[in-house]
């Protein structure tokens, strides 16, 4: 009688996700290639293991995750300086994105209820390790939610990041981790958290009531600069602008900045284009193609910059 270990069980179980499966049975793409995954267990095998699991489902978890960092923290440490925490600054921080999905569920399951969209399914929240230009994201930690769950439920978001932070390789000293979230992640408990926990952050943020009329008119032209791409590029046609001082943030965390984000809704067909170095005084807005207008359209919320930084972070947008 062939004898299963329950790691190996769960991590065939975890190899068949990756693969694209999403449910139990899918593990036979994995049994079909003994020469490469050794012996996979039977289905029946494989669901008597999540039954016994299910019975502490909170032990089983937290002894899963605890594998989990200790697979990736040897991950990492043959990645060398390749690894996504090598080298990380305040000025370049590991950066964790944090971010929920809709997952159709297309028969009665557990927790499977009506979406925002309309539909019908669940609602997790991820978070993952952003490799950069040179791979993607990273998988640290995940919430599984029903499909009303809030978007932006600040408790959730928290027990999120704590998680992925329990993932990351133990060291002496914690690198710089920078969260970033879209506007589900601009509350006032989780950026309090966030600075409670030396947590680098940025956000979206939503327009305050009034935004438009009182708060935009007032930002002078000189104020603008080019904005940049993730590969420290100008982008053609958008430009940045830090209107913290024009803002009443008094109940938001201390050292706060937001910054806006306008466009040219038709950069090619714009008469004019941002300094390309970046580097010199901030250009005035070009002028829009006829019937055609720049319009400031989102927020992001940061951070306090970095006090040992050497020069002002380029702000991507």
């Amino acid at each position: 009688m062939a004898v299963h270990d329950p790691g190996k069980i769960i991590t065939d179980l975890a190899i068949s996700l990756a693969l694209g499966g999403d449910c139990l049975a899918d593990i036979s793409v994995l049994r079909a290639e003994p020469g490469v995954f050794g012996a996979v267990a039977s289905d029946p095998t494989v669901s008597r293991l999540i039954d016994t699991l299910a019975v502490d489902a909170p032990a089983a978890l937290a002894a899963i995750n605890t594998a989990r960092a200790q697979a990736r923290a040897a991950a990492w440490s043959a990645a060398g300086r390749h690894a996504p925490n090598r080298g990380r600054t305040a000025t370049a921080p590991l950066i964790i994105d944090v971010d929920a999905t809709l997952i159709a569920a297309h028969s009665e399951k557990e927790k499977a209820a009506p979406t925002f969209k309309r539909g019908f399914g669940h609602h997790p929240l991820w978070a993952f390790a952003d490799h950069g230009e040179d791979g993607g994201g990273e998988p640290l930690s995940f919430l599984l939610r029903p499909g009303n769950a809030g978007s932006n439920t600040a408790t959730d978001h928290i027990i999120v990041i704590e998680q992925a932070l329990a993932q990351l390789p133990a060291r002496r000293r914690r690198p710089a981790v920078l969260i970033r979230a879209d506007s589900a992640g601009g509350t006032h408990e989780l950026l309090s958290w966030l600075t409670a926990q030396g947590l680098l952050y940025s956000v979206g943020f939503a327009f305050q009531t009034g935004f438009a009329n009182d708060v935009l008119p007032k930002v002078p032209d000189q104020a603008w600069s080019p904005a940049y791409d993730s590969n420290g590029g100008v982008r053609d046609g958008a430009w940045v602008a830090d209107v913290s001082g024009l803002m009443n943030l008094s109940t938001w965390p201390t050292g706060m900045r937001v910054i806006i984000a306008k466009n040219d809704p038709t950069p090619a067909l714009s008469c004019g284009s941002p300094t390309p170095t970046g580097t010199a005084s901030p250009p005035s807005l070009p002028t829009p193609a006829p019937g055609r207008s720049l319009t400031s359209n989102y927020a992001t919320a940061a951070g306090p910059a970095a006090k040992t930084a050497s020069a002002t972070p380029k702000t991507p947008a």
